[in-house]
């Protein structure tokens, strides 16, 4: 393991070195560009962008063509107005099957709803949907329709947020069925910073798989790295795996996300208040789904003290949500400004708000609280009376553990 970890280390110096079975492909670029007219990304360098893995067609197409792929993907697959699918079918690759993750392929589905397998309109290629109420990639007659699976898809960089983990699951089923994994990577917009506690593995489920913080600063394909390096993937084992990076990011880009990249978090607030705002989800307070603002308002019945109220009511992408057409009172949080959200970090004075200015005691919380949280005894301490800044302080140890723990792993430079 200790050789592994250091073949990574020089792979993020070097940005080209082959990572044992895995490959970073190209390199990371610093934004420089001294002939435009050999420019292949159409000075998007000086401009200032991003380029996302899946615009990187001459490092990932040679190496897909004459392989059978599966496209593990959703609505925020894009490049521009075209979807990574049909790059792929434009270059010529042989797509034969599409893995859709949690929310569906088009991305319409609410949080944990089952969506049915289908075909792509589009294109007529079957669309296994891994939120069906089985396991598409446990059966051989899926697997043995392909080669290589291609992972292109928007993650926001919590533990809990279950796009991770659908790649880290299709990466143990390629490892039991032989199959080589690619990661078309994108930037992570909570990048930025490293918060909260690492996970507890008895509480390990659909919302935490790996012994990570909960904000952990990686991208998808640097998570893919780090899980085969320390060997969290199935029984330790290791796969063919190949990592397309972006260029022009670092982790102090503010990269704001083009499409949204699941129904309740419509904006970039939501996106960087959602570390500190998903625990509701493991209280009986609303936070804001089924309203105009999701992940940027809390409330409950209860809270009477609070002057600002909404009332929770049945619409697209909150079909059924916490506290439907009761009359909530709590606190609006949507006129924040991004940055100071980003420089509170993970901030769990909402949270104690909330229990404060309710009477329900334990039963504020329920057990996937526990599981959103990767501890148990982090409630204890608000019913005890912490205060955010004392309960922050108890994770501190874990953040700087975690911070050299991912360093060999890291592809993107800190500026």
């Amino acid at each position: 393991m200790k050789n592994l970890r250091s073949i990574a280390l020089a792979l993020a110096l070097a940005l080209a070195a082959p990572l044992v079975q895995a490959q970073l492909v190209g390199t990371f670029d610093d934004g420089k560009c001294d002939d435009c007219s050999r420019c292949s990304k159409q000075c998007a360098m000086k401009q200032g962008e991003v380029v996302v893995g899946a615009a990187r067609t001459d490092l990932y197409v040679p190496k897909l063509k004459g392989k059978r792929v599966a496209l593990l993907s959703n609505q925020t697959g894009m490049v521009g107005d075209k979807h990574v699918l049909d790059i792929m079918l434009e270059q010529g690759v042989n797509v034969v099957a599409i893995f859709s993750p949690e929310h569906g392929f088009r991305g319409k589905a609410d949080a944990g709803e089952h969506v049915s397998s289908s075909v792509d309109e589009a294109t007529g290629i079957p669309i296994f949907s891994l939120y069906g109420g089985g396991n598409p990639m446990s059966k051989k007659e899926n697997m043995d329709l392909f080669d290589i699976i291609v992972i292109d898809i928007q993650d926001v960089g919590l533990r809990f947020y279950t796009y991770y983990v659908t790649m880290i699951n299709a990466m143990d089923a390629a490892i039991t069925h032989g199959k080589e994994f690619m990661v078309l990577d994108r930037p992570n917009p909570n990048g930025m910073y490293v918060d909260g506690p690492i996970l507890d593995m008895s509480l390990k489920s659909g919302v935490g798989r790996l012994p990570i913080t909960t904000v952990h600063g990686l991208t998808l394909g640097e998570i893919a790295l780090m899980a085969m390096g320390e060997g969290w993937l199935k029984d330790g084992k290791q796969l063919p795996l190949t990592v397309v990076p972006c260029d022009n990011y670092t982790r102090s880009t503010r990269y704001r996300l083009p499409i949204a990249p699941s129904p309740n978090l419509p904006n970039m607030l939501s996106v960087y208040l959602y570390p500190s705002i998903c625990y509701f989800e493991g209280t009986p307070v609303s936070l804001g789904r089924g309203t105009d603002w999701p992940f940027q308002v809390y409330g409950h019945p209860e809270m009477k003290n609070h002057s600002f109220s909404f009332t929770p009511t049945s619409r697209f992408g909150a079909k059924n949500p916490p506290q439907l057409g009761n009359l909530c009172y709590g606190t609006d949080l949507h006129n924040m400004s991004e940055e100071d959200v980003i420089a509170r970090g993970l901030d769990l004075t909402y949270v104690i708000d909330a229990y404060r200015s309710t009477s329900l005691g334990e039963k504020f919380f329920n057990a996937f609280f526990d599981k959103l949280m990767g501890r148990t005894d982090i409630k204890q301490m608000i019913m005890d009376g912490k205060s955010a800044e004392e309960i922050k302080a108890t994770w501190a140890d874990d953040v700087a553990r975690f911070k050299q723990q991912r360093a060999p792993y890291l592809i993107y430079p800190e500026f």
